[in-house]
């Protein structure tokens, strides 16, 4: 069995024909190929390509938490991202939103992999670093809103985030640029690409409450419910 889970063409620093060369040895000899998205199943044979999304830890997102102690409790709107600051950021987009809504807090928590400086010299851009994944609760399901603002391009176009289930198993709204992985949630995930759809969908947003739509959305997409999927698949070999 391959699988196959990013898109290794579209990443930097990649010896990309290294790459190529043994991705092709291990889809001449695997049995089944298991990729995590639409775009990355259709580089690979038919027959023996399956797609398999990521999971999520349903329990462990839907499951009220304690309230982060570094969340700002001042009484403003917190919109919230977690996970790598890295260069598939739209930096220019997230500067132009937060600059024009000075009264709405943006938490961001994750590793600095690329150059965000103007994001975070935005006054009311705070900055937490990493956090343990069990702790991520406590600040997803008490901020208001959700955000992914993605830019476009090939690696963002054939990816399958994690966060994306996450944000939406708490059950809170969610604010993202539009990506292939998005269509199966996208009626209920506020869709925007300028930074003016952004912030009409930022104050739209605001004092939204937790809705039970957004989390039965991925209560069945759970990571033993893709083991399973696999085990069959597997199986029938």
């Amino acid at each position: 069995m391959y699988y196959c889970g990013d898109d290794f063409s579209a990443l930097a620093g990649v010896d990309h024909q290294t790459v190529a060369k043994r991705e092709q040895e291990l889809i001449e000899k695997a049995d089944l190929i298991v990729a995590a998205s639409d775009k990355l199943v259709a580089k690979f044979p038919a027959p023996k390509t399956r797609l398999l999304p990521h999971g999520v830890d349903y329990h462990r997102f839907a499951t009220p938490a304690a309230r982060a102690s570094d969340l700002p409790a001042d009484g403003k709107p917190v919109v919230g991202f977690y996970g790598s600051l890295s260069n598939w950021l739209d930096v220019d987009l997230l500067v132009a939103v937060i600059s024009q809504l000075p009264d709405v807090h943006f938490l961001l928590i994750g590793k600095i992999e690329t150059d965000v400086s103007r994001v975070l010299a935005l006054p009311n851009v705070i900055h937490l670093g990493p956090r343990p994944h069990q702790q991520l609760p406590g600040y997803s399901q008490h901020w208001m809103i959700s955000m992914l603002p993605f830019l476009d391009n090939a690696q963002i176009r054939s990816c399958n985030p994690l966060k994306l289930r996450e944000y939406l198993a708490t059950g809170r709204p969610v604010v993202s640029t539009p990506f292939p992985a998005l269509m199966p949630y996208q009626d209920h995930v506020a869709v925007a690409v300028t930074a003016e759809e952004w912030i009409a969908a930022i104050n739209a947003a605001v004092d939204v409450p937790s809705a039970p739509e957004r989390q039965a959305l991925v209560q069945n997409h759970t990571w033993e419910a893709r083991a399973e999927l696999l085990s069959s698949w597997l199986d029938g070999l």
